[in-house]
């Protein structure tokens, strides 16, 4: 098997996948796309505060830059959307995508359904404390492809905060 994280993580599930987004998940190095994004922000104040501490971008619509840097164990990803960088690390632990963004540690279970990848919430730390991941059911990604592009639906919702944001987009990804 590869040592490309999203195919250590899915698993057999990896070979369902189209031939994009198995090039954008198999590439090595430093690789820079750009696309699209409308970004939708949360107004209530708990989600303000929530959405700095993880450094979430700001409601916009427009160009898009991601950066993935893919190295042995881990990778890297900086989204660049209006002027604002949300950068995040990547890596594997027990069977989940472990996802460090800003103050918080996310552990994702990941599926292949209808042929896109679904990004669930298994746990969560804060800080390093843990949190119920219960709290964090509103919290999903989508990754697809559609008209030959690489496509993005990122929702994050919590209990009383509600909406903390949602982006969704396209990046122009190379086939393999």
């Amino acid at each position: 098997m590869s040592d490309a994280l999203f195919q250590r993580v899915l698993g057999t599930g990896f070979d369902s996948l189209s031939p994009l987004l198995k090039a954008l998940h198999l590439a090595p190095g430093l690789r820079l796309y750009r696309g699209q994004v409308q970004v939708e922000r949360g107004a209530h104040p708990i989600a303000r505060v929530l959405a700095w501490a993880t450094r979430l971008p700001p409601a916009s619509q427009g160009e898009v830059r991601v950066e993935i840097d893919a190295r042995e164990q881990c990778e890297k990803w900086t989204r660049h959307i209006h002027g604002h960088a949300m950068p995040s690390r990547l890596w594997s632990a027990d069977g989940l995508l472990c996802e460090r963004l800003g103050l918080a540690t996310f552990g994702f279970r990941l599926s292949v359904e209808r042929g896109a990848i679904v990004w669930r919430v298994a746990r969560v730390a804060a800080l390093g404390l843990p949190l119920p991941a219960r709290w964090f059911d509103g919290v999903v990604a989508h990754e697809s492809e559609e008209a030959g592009r690489y496509c993005f639906d990122v929702r994050a919702a919590l209990p009383v905060a509600g909406l903390l944001v949602r982006y969704r987009g396209w990046l122009d990804v190379p086939s393999a």
